[in-house]
């Protein structure tokens, strides 16, 4: 019996992220690791934080009472209360441990909160460019994706998402730092978007909330700070993991935190670990749990990020690339010197060079470069860069 026929339309529109992945394992294997300039994912190449592995090293030696065990579904307890603490503190709102639910990282977060958010049919809007996952995670719930451009710097066109809202909208979706573009959102804009969705809630007579996905918060440059969602606006649940802040990504540890403010926000954590149960991943990695109470004010360090940004930004500019200096996350997204960007980015590998077309992130014209990567990279690819403006001129 064939796959789905959706599954196979999917694998059409599968995550150009990962072709480019797979492309770059390719040419690594015809030509060497060491002359191939893999910048096709965002996966962090900085080690964890010291403290992250001293907590480790004294799990696994001294390990506590059913250590490995099922647990609540909604997460260990003394987890959860010290994830509700750090919110308390950060957010200035009491937070309590019955609005927290551990989860499988921000990913799995997100799909448990649409899972339990969506009838079928149902709008969830966000801005573009978007992480190429937000279709999917939306759709596995029956629930109907819909993007709105964002304006020419990357911020909300609250316009626009004014009108994208009607009466079948359940959420708007946001991520700041924004992945693909390192934008964040000021709180200026973030306080009307509040604005416009009491409105809206109001005119169709039931309540759109703000999910919000922030795995990228703590990486932030220049002296940027992510405002707080949860004072822009009440109905607001927040997605997030430890997986950019403490390079674990492998790990898939994250939570959901619910507004204590939020409207229905007994049934909505309720259905929040009912679905974290039911989609099959039961409770978050058990290990990770006992460390996370330890760990919630740790980071790698921002600063080499930031090197690597203003390294690889300046080199591009100066070529002749046009891109804005990212805020926040580790990406860059330059504008395409041509404007078919799928074609553009075919040049750079044949320079060996992996970038990512804007097109898999819903902008065509652009590309997106991880630069997570190491300093060896970031240099050697500095030439084919150049090479290929240069030959378009």
């Amino acid at each position: 019996m064939a796959p789905a026929l959706k599954m196979q339309e999917f694998l059409v529109r599968s995550s150009w992220i990962r072709k480019m992945f797979e492309e770059g394992a390719k040419r690594k294997r015809l030509y060497g690791v060491e002359n191939v300039f893999d910048f096709s994912l965002g996966n962090p190449n900085l080690e964890p934080p010291k403290r992250f592995k001293e907590v480790i090293k004294d799990l696994a030696l001294n390990p506590r009472p059913s250590q490995h065990a099922y647990m609540p579904n909604a997460g260990l307890p003394k987890t959860r209360e010290a994830v509700a603490a750090y919110l308390s503190r950060e957010h200035g709102i009491p937070f309590g441990m019955e609005d927290i639910v551990m989860t499988c990282g921000a990913g799995g977060a997100l799909n448990v909160i649409f899972k339990a958010l969506l009838n079928p049919g149902e709008k969830v809007i966000f801005p573009s460019p978007y992480f190429v996952e937000y279709n999917f995670y939306v759709d596995n719930h029956g629930g109907t994706p819909v993007s709105v451009d964002t304006d020419e710097d990357f911020l909300l066109d609250l316009r626009k998402m004014a009108s994208a809202i009607d009466h079948n909208t359940k959420a708007v979706l946001i991520n700041s730092p924004n992945n693909p573009t390192g934008r964040v959102y000021p709180e200026e804009q973030l306080r009307l978007l509040g604005d416009l969705l009491r409105a809206k809630s109001s005119e169709f007579g039931h309540t759109i909330y703000l999910v919000a996905d922030e795995p990228y918060k703590k990486l932030v440059y220049d002296g940027i700070s992510v405002p707080s969602i949860f004072s822009c606006y009440e109905n607001t649940i927040l997605a997030t993991s430890f997986s950019k802040d403490l390079s674990i990504p492998g790990e898939r540890i994250g939570y959901i935190a619910i507004s204590p403010k939020a409207e229905f926000r007994e049934s909505l954590s309720a259905t929040c670990v009912l679905a974290n149960r039911i989609l099959g991943f039961v409770n978050a990695p058990a290990f990770m749990q006992w460390a996370v109470p330890e760990l919630l004010e740790e980071s790698v360090d921002i600063k080499v990020y930031q090197r690597k940004r203003d390294t690889l930004a300046t080199a591009l500019r100066e070529f002749g690339y046009e891109l804005k200096m990212p805020e926040g996350a580790f990406y860059l997204f330059p504008k395409s010197p041509i404007e078919d960007d799928v074609k553009f980015v075919t040049l750079l590998q044949e320079e060996n060079i992996l970038v990512v077309p804007g097109s898999g992130f819903g902008k065509p014209n652009y590309f997106r470069i991880a630069y997570c990567v190491d300093d060896r990279t970031i240099e050697g690819s500095l030439p084919g860069f150049k090479k290929v403006i240069e030959g378009l001129r």
